[in-house]
Parts: structure tokens; C-alpha cells; sequence
């Protein structure tokens, strides 16, 4: 396949996906001080990670994952952010944006003075360039094969991210003295508000030195020269750009603390040190003054396995914050753990678990695959891995709209989703009439909930006629199988991002990103396209609900349930607040405080 930019499908880039509208947990507000105890500027919080950090930029192949975008979060600044209401909330003490033109697109950034890195050095529109050239591929003239590995040409950013929209912009404008970047799309974006600059964590001036050249101007000039990349006619690489893109996509991993140009801050907190696999400690950004500073002396991260070892740090003191998956055995310990001033704030995340067919080998058959989707016991699911943990809980019933849009009672009752509202065995049985179908189902052994769904679901299709073969992998590897299609039968969930549209062509676009199942539809195609260049929110909508009807009659799969995300943190901290995003808790980490 012929591709202008490098990714994979990582953690990061299975999460990137599909779209919500506003849902958020129950929210308890700040936490305030009792009669008997106080909030005050200062102090300590211990907030627990399961992964360890390991670099400084979580933009990259490598530096992906959720630790790191959190620390990068806490330590950067940007344009905007999203708060737990899915809205995006400008921070124009950093600087501010504007369209300048709807036909072409045009938005101009620009930079307050006075904005800078602990260094000293100003951030400047050299440092949004550089960002625009690694999110973009602009450069990028490799051709790839299926394991996104460079058979021609060259990839030189390996960005974790989509680089739908962004990557069909013209190369960017820096003007007024150098704090202004302009970017012009080739075609409308909806979702350009978020494409460049929500944060802004690589500093232009560290990689051009590392890089050999003598500043962030001279690192300018180059993007600034260097052609577009084109895979039909790949050229000898550029030596000094490769230097670059080299520097900028393993240069800022470390698991201990490095050389201090490369942990610099232009946000609210600092990394003060780094013990490998240990922990974390940050410290306020002294010199921050383009938002709110922190109330805390100090934020230490620990890390430490998902689930129970969580929630005993945080029962016996070892831990202020925690954010495990949540299930009903986490949800009940903390429920039970109240007692001990243990406050837990639960609410719908941004994901959902979903059963995905692949379209190659046995699954070609589309009445064999209408006839396995009629034996997936959705209900008997709902019942026994969501209700425990929301009395509330029922079936999801749209690919592309969560239950609290508007849209999505429409689109659910007209996208086909009713076919498969209960199990029918004598249903699937008939149309595979003498037929035994083996088939293999994927899943992370290591999730309890994807466990206990891939056993109701194995029997029942047992049940129907077909011979199942269990190919569960641990976390380290199911997702390598996933990517590779090494199944039939997928189970497993997307994660939406918190804002936009485009990000559904990522998921059922022929050759996508995220398209790890071999669905293609024509029609699908085009909506997907049109849907990605459409800014009006109602055609939107109808677009999508378009897309829905298509996936659900092509016999893509069938989604489960939304899953509930789950916030527990001691009396000890105050002005924590669940939050569905990303960044969970860490969404307002400059509003904690240290309770006494």
C-alpha cells in the first residue's frame, strides 16, 4: 500500500476513533475540606499509573501511551483542552486561533509573548512547524507494506496519530516576527480545531542543535525548503532532515531523567526526577505564568498493576488517586472502601466493546456471518458484565453514536441493529443449515471482562452450529494479532476521541488506519470522505447515521456496551473530578490540593 506518512496500529492509535457528545460520570465537584480538616497551597499527592513513563514526547510510534500523554498533559501547554463535558475550552493566556477563511480553510495561530520554556527560550511558531511536519507525513515518500514497514521511499516522522485533514494542508506560513503560524487545508476539515497545537510539547530549538543545525530558525529554513514527499516518485532522503525526524522520534524517550533538555516544561508543573520503573515526581513550573498554577508542592506518580493492586495502594495510604478499569469487583471494593473517606466518582467512558467479523476467510460468507452475529448473546452479556456496575446499562445499539447524542435513538432504530437485539439460535441454525464453520476468537485474556465475554459467546455459538477455536493472547500480544488479522472473530473495543468526526473514516474506510477487520464498502468510502470535509454539525449526523445502516447490513459486527470509567481518590486530596477523556483525573491536576 502507498502511504505518504508511517503509523501503526499501537494502543494510541486503536483509541483514536469514532465520536461522542457530552457524557461524564457523576460529578462530586472539587473536593472540599471538613470541619476537622483543610486544603491549603502546598503538600504532596501520589496519583498511580499502570504503566511506567518512558518518554518525552507521547506524539510518537514509541512514546505512545497513556502514562506519558499524562505527564506531557501536566508539563505543556497549548491552545485548548477538553474538559469533562467533551468541550473544547481555549486557553488564550497561551495564545489564540482563528479562521481567516472558510474556502480554503485557513486558521492562523499565534502565540502570546512572554510564552517559554524552562530554558528560557521562547515557544515560537518554529515549535509549531515542527509539530505541523511530524503530524502531517508532508515529507513522507515511502510506500509501506501490511506491517506498515518501509519497502521504498522514506518515512521520516513516525507519528503515532491519523493524519486525516492534517495531512491535506499546504505548508505552513510563520509571520509576525515569528510568534504566527498560518495553515492552509487543500479542503474543508471538520475537525481542524483540534488538528494542531492543543499542545504543544516538542521544543524546536533542542532538536535542531541535536540535530546538528544551529537554532530553531535554522530547523525553519529546512521544513521550510525541504519539497513535499510524494510515493509515486521517491527521491534520495534528505540527510539533515532524516537527522531531524530521527531526533524527533526516539530522541525524547528515557526511563530515568535525562539530560534537563530534554524534560523542558511550558506548562503548569516541571519533571523534577525520574527513578526507571519507580516513579515520577513533578514540581510547579516557578516561571509559568499563562494559566493556572498548581496548588501542589509536589505530584508523585507510582505505578502499579490494573485492578486490585490499585485499589489496595489506595485503601492502605499508598496511593492518592487511582483511575483502574472499572468492573464490578473494583467497583464494589472501592464502593465498600467509602467508609474509609475513599471517594469514588464513576461515569460512561468514551469506549465500548464490540464483536468485529473479519471479512477474509471463513467470514466472506455473509450468511455466515449473519448467522454468527444472530448467536452473539448481547443481552445475556449486558446483564452480567455491564448491570453490575450500571443498574442502568443496556445494549449499545450504533457503531458511530453513543446513547447520550440525540442522534442516537434514530439512528438505532433504523440501522438494522434490531435484527440482532436477541440471541436466535434456531435463526442461526437455519441459515447454516448442515454447514459446521470453524472459527477463531480474539481476545485479551488478561481483561476479566473480555474473558467472560468471549465464554458466552464461544457457547453460544457453539449452540448455532459453529466450531470454535479459543485464540485468547495475553495484552503483551493480542493486539499484534489483531493488527496481523489472526481471527475471525474479534473482540474488542474502540475508544472514542473526545471530540470531532473524523476520526469514524479511521475505523470502516477500505485500507484505514484502525480498519483491522477487512471491511470495504464503496459507499461506506465516499460517506466516510464526505463526513471528514463536512463542518456542519446536522449533515454530520446524517452522514453518520448513513454509515450505520451501512455497517450494521454488511454484517460488520455488532457492538456490546458502552464501558463505564471509574475515579477513586483518598480524603486526603481535594479538586479532583472525573473526566472521560484521556488524561482522566489529570484533566484539572492544577486544581488539586493537599487535604491535612
Amino acid at each position: 500500500m502507498r502511504v505518504g506518512r508511517i503509523s501503526k496500529v499501537s494502543a494510541v492509535a486503536l483509541a483514536a476513533v469514532l465520536v461522542l457528545s457530552a457524557c461524564t460520570g457523576t460529578d462530586s465537584g472539587p473536593q472540599q475540606p471538613t470541619a476537622t480538616a483543610s486544603a491549603s497551597v502546598g503538600g504532596n499527592v501520589t496519583v498511580l499509573e499502570t504503566d511506567a513513563f518512558s518518554s518525552f514526547n507521547p506524539e510518537s510510534v514509541t512514546g505512545a501511551t497513556r502514562t506519558n500523554l499524562r505527564v506531557d498533559y501536566a508539563t505543556h501547554s497549548g491552545f485548548n483542552y477538553v474538559d469533562p463535558n467533551l468541550v473544547i475550552q481555549k486557553n488564550e493566556q497561551f495564545g489564540k486561533y482563528q479562521k481567516v477563511s472558510d474556502d480554503p480553510l485557513v486558521i492562523k495561530y499565534t502565540i502570546n509573548k512572554g510564552v517559554q520554556w524552562s530554558d528560557g527560550a521562547p515557544v515560537t511558531a518554529a515549535d509549531l512547524l515542527l509539530q505541523w511536519a511530524a503530524a502531517s507525513g508532508y515529507y513522507n515518500d515511502a510506500t509501506l507494506d501490511a506491517d506498515y514497514k518501509v519497502i521504498k521511499g522514506t518515512a521520516y516522522f513516525h507519528s503515532a496519530g491519523d493524519p486525516t485533514g492534517i495531512a491535506n494542508t499546504e505548508r505552513p506560513v510563520i509571520s509576525d516576527e515569528g510568534m504566527s503560524l498560518t495553515l492552509t487545508y487543500k479542503k474543508p476539515f471538520s475537525d481542524w480545531e483540534t488538528a494542531l497545537g492543543s499542545t504543544v510539547s516538542i521544543p524546536a530549538h533542542i532538536v535542531a542543535v541535536r540535530s546538528g543545525l544551529k537554532d530553531a530558525d535554522a530547523l525553519s529554513a529546512l521544513l521550510e525548503s525541504v519539497s513535499r514527499g510524494d510515493a509515486d516518485a521517491p527521491v534520495a532522503p534528505n540527510a539533515t532532515l532524516r537527522k531531524v525526524a530521527d531526533f524527533w522520534n526516539t530522541g525524547f524517550d528515557t526511563k530515568s531523567m535525562p539530560d534537563p533538555s530534554l524534560a523542558l516544561s511550558n506548562g503548569a508543573f516541571l519533571v523534577k526526577s525520574i527513578n526507571a520503573d519507580t516513579d515520577l515526581v513533578l514540581t510547579p513550573n516557578a516561571d509559568y505564568a499563562w494559566g493556572a498554577k498548581p496548588k501542589l508542592d509536589t505530584l508523585t506518580v507510582h505505578y502499579a498493576p490494573d485492578g486490585d493492586p490499585q485499589v489496595a495502594a489506595l485503601k492502605e495510604g499508598g496511593a492518592d488517586v487511582i483511575s483502574p478499569t472499572a468492573t464490578a469487583e473494583v467497583s464494589a471494593a472501592l464502593t465498600a472502601a467509602k467508609s474509609k473517606g475513599i471517594v469514588v466518582d464513576q461515569g460512561q467512558g468514551l469506549g465500548f466493546d464490540q464483536v468485529a467479523l473479519n471479512f477474509k476467510g471463513v467470514f466472506s460468507n455473509a450468511d455466515f456471518r449473519t448467522a454468527f452475529l444472530k448467536s452473539v448473546p448481547r443481552q445475556e452479556i449486558v446483564r452480567e458484565l455491564a448491570v453490575p456496575l450500571d443498574s442502568k446499562a443496556v445494549a449499545l445499539n450504533s457503531f458511530v453514536f453513543r446513547q447520550s447524542q440525540t442522534p442516537y435513538k434514530e439512528s438505532a432504530r433504523s440501522n438494522g441493529s434490531t435484527s440482532y437485539a436477541d440471541v436466535d439460535i434456531d435463526g442461526a441454525k437455519i441459515i447454516l443449515a448442515e454447514a459446521k464453520p470453524s472459527i477463531r476468537i480474539l481476545y485479551n485474556v488478561d481483561d476479566p471482562v473480555r474473558a467472560k465475554e468471549y465464554a458466552l459467546i464461544a457457547a453460544s455459538a457453539e449452540l448455532a452450529g459453529f466450531a470454535v477455536t479459543n485464540a485468547g493472547m495475553p495484552a503483551a500480544t493480542w493486539q499484534t494479532a489483531l493488527k496481523a488479522g489472526e481471527f475471525d472473530v474479534a473482540l474488542f473495543g474502540w475508544k472514542a476521541n473526545a471530540t470531532g468526526s473524523v476520526q469514524v473514516p479511521q475505523v470502516f474506510r477500505t485500507g484505514a488506519l484502525s480498519n483491522v477487520n477487512n471491511f470495504s464498502n464503496t459507499v461506506v468510502d465516499q460517506l466516510t470522505e464526505d463526513l471528514a470535509s463536512n463542518p456542519n454539525d446536522a449533515k454530520q449526523d446524517a452522514l453518520k447515521m448513513q454509515i450505520d445502516k451501512l455497517v450494521f447490513d454488511a454484517g460488520y459486527g455488532v457492538p456490546l456496551f458502552a464501558r463505564d470509567s471509574i475515579l477513586a481518590h483518598s480524603a486526603h486530596v481535594g479538586g479532583v473530578r472525573f473526566s472521560p477523556v484521556d488524561v482522566g483525573a489529570w484533566w484539572n491536576v492544577w486544581e488539586w490540593t493537599h487535604i491535612s
